[in-house]
């Protein structure tokens, strides 16, 4: 890719969001209505130069909006979530989702409840084209551009980072999380997982990823166990785990919400269809206890221990 051609859509949304301190930034933000920059830096432990640098570059991309506010005689700043990122919500609630099916962590997570049924519950995918549900990566059949994995792996803006003590608070995202979504080749490799790529040579001629970037998240997928092995030797296939095809929610979210919100190049597009209908594939979250579609004000979080409700639609 030169430097005067656009990525794709989804080259676009994973410079945007695919950053661990991004993530948890925008998931502070929902969560906690976290607004200002003391509060951020204070709940997430972060440094105020990169808190500083992924704040400015979420204004950037229209994912906060700075708003002046007066405090002891000095105007200061917030930042409120954007339509676009307010557009992210489900998939956060398929992250937290995901983990809690397979991610252990010491400490527990907070239960999703669902106020119009008024229930603890955890959520399913949907197609909202249908009301079908659950869909799973089977269900679907995905056809990507000619272009899309040429134009989908754009350079970061900075190099990836791992949070000490990850996972030491109930609403942190686990390590193993942004192994799979806080690097450019990551989420790609899965893609063309998803997409039936399956030996080596395959994934570096499709992604044009070096040998050795490759070689090291094969080899960390497998360790993960969302991706295995089925021929070991020489020459290996790789397939998804059930762990890994279960990672197609939070896929199927990032891909909609990129070709949403963003514009890429011809023939760089991903079209993803629900075999049950024939129907393009929008996907949706669902209550697994009454089976209706969520709506992003009718669900919130509690923390049991503490009693705390932490809205995710509210604020």
């Amino acid at each position: 890719m030169t430097g005067t051609e656009r990525p794709s859509a989804i080259g676009q949304a994973l410079l945007a969001i695919g950053d661990q301190w991004t993530l948890l930034i925008l998931q502070r933000a929902f969560l906690l209505h976290v607004r200002r920059f003391a509060d951020w830096r204070d709940e997430l432990g972060m440094s105020e130069s990169v808190l500083a640098n992924r704040l400015k570059e979420l204004v950037a991309g229209d994912l906060l909006r700075p708003v002046p506010y007066r405090e002891q005689g000095r105007t200061r700043t917030e930042y409120l979530l954007t339509e676009r990122a307010i557009a992210l919500w489900p998939l956060l609630v398929e992250i937290w989702s995901w983990e809690r099916r397979w991610v252990p962590r010491r400490h527990g997570l907070p239960e999703l409840a669902h106020d119009v049924c008024g229930r603890r519950t955890d959520v399913e995918l949907g197609c909202a084209s249908c009301g079908g549900a659950p869909v799973t990566a089977r269900d679907t059949e995905t056809v990507r551009g000619a272009a899309t994995f040429a134009q989908v792996t754009v350079a970061r803006h900075h190099r990836r980072t791992v949070r000490g003590e990850a996972g030491r608070d109930p609403l942190s995202y686990l390590p193993e999380t942004f192994e799979l979504l806080g690097d450019r080749w990551s989420t790609v490799i899965l893609a063309a997982a998803f997409l039936g790529t399956r030996r080596f040579a395959d994934f570096q001629s499709e992604l044009g990823v070096a040998p050795s970037v490759l070689a090291d998240r094969l080899r960390r997928f497998t360790e993960l166990g969302v991706l295995a092995a089925d021929e070991p030797g020489a020459r290996p296939r790789y397939r998804l785990t059930g762990k890994g095809l279960d990672f197609f929610g939070i896929f199927a979210f990032i891909v909609d919400w990129a070709q949403t919100w963003y514009a890429g190049p011809p023939d760089t597009d991903l079209r993803v269809t629900h075999r049950a209908c024939g129907r393009p594939f929008r996907p949706c979250l669902r209550c697994r206890s009454c089976g209706q579609a969520l709506g992003r004000t009718e669900v919130h979080f509690v923390m049991p221990e503490q009693r705390l409700r932490l809205g995710v639609g509210r604020g």
